[in-house]
């Protein structure tokens, strides 16, 4: 995805921007155009159709949480703590505003009315994170620092749905502190206390 032109970053960071404030159905490349300066015509030389940007965009999405969770495993060996990294993550971002709602998540919202090549990509970020999540929980469990109910796939997924959840709870009430209130009961059921 690096390989693209500069306006064309231009249109994919506007298009996530707009997604996460409300959906793939809530803007057109009129949006895109007014925001970016560029007509619309231009907009469809670089993304033919809007399920090609939208694609893009959740393509650049997978492509940099898989590099995040990466550096997490490079640099973080107990996976206690790259789990309060992942969360501390979106609670700075939700903070900060600056990236306040998964936007794999707000698209999930809408599978039933996205196009194929887009769910395809929302779904795949599910499988990328759900099966990292399992792999630091069950590498918990083998060291120690991790207790588990169910098995670690299962787990992964209640982990993820958690966080999910959290977001969208605190984006409706308009408090960050929303997320961290329901977080920190996740951690206080699978950690083990030393």
């Amino acid at each position: 995805m690096s390989n693209i032109s500069n306006k064309a970053d231009e249109i994919v960071r506007s298009a996530r921007g707009l997604i996460v404030a409300g959906g793939y159905n809530s803007f057109s490349f009129a949006d895109i155009s007014a925001e970016v300066s560029i007509r619309k015509a231009s907009i469809h030389h670089h993304f033919p159709t809007k399920a090609d940007l939208v694609k893009t965009v959740v393509a650049r999405y997978r492509e940099e949480a898989l590099h995040g969770l990466a550096m997490a495993d490079a640099n973080i060996a107990d996976p206690l703590a790259r789990l309060r990294a992942y969360t501390g993550f979106w609670e700075a971002c939700i903070r900060d505003n600056n990236a306040p709602f998964c936007i794999c998540a707000m698209l999930a919202a809408e599978l039933p009315v996205l196009p194929g090549e887009v769910t395809i990509e929302v779904r795949g970020h599910f499988r990328d994170l759900s099966g990292w999540l399992a792999t630091v929980l069950q590498k918990g469990v083998a060291e120690g620092r991790l207790v588990l109910s169910r098995p670690a796939a299962e787990e992964a997924l209640s982990f993820m749905a958690t966080v999910h959840g959290a977001m969208l709870s605190a984006r409706a009430y308009g408090d960050p502190l929303v997320f961290t209130a329901i977080i920190e009961p996740l951690f206080d059921r699978i950690a083990i206390r030393h």
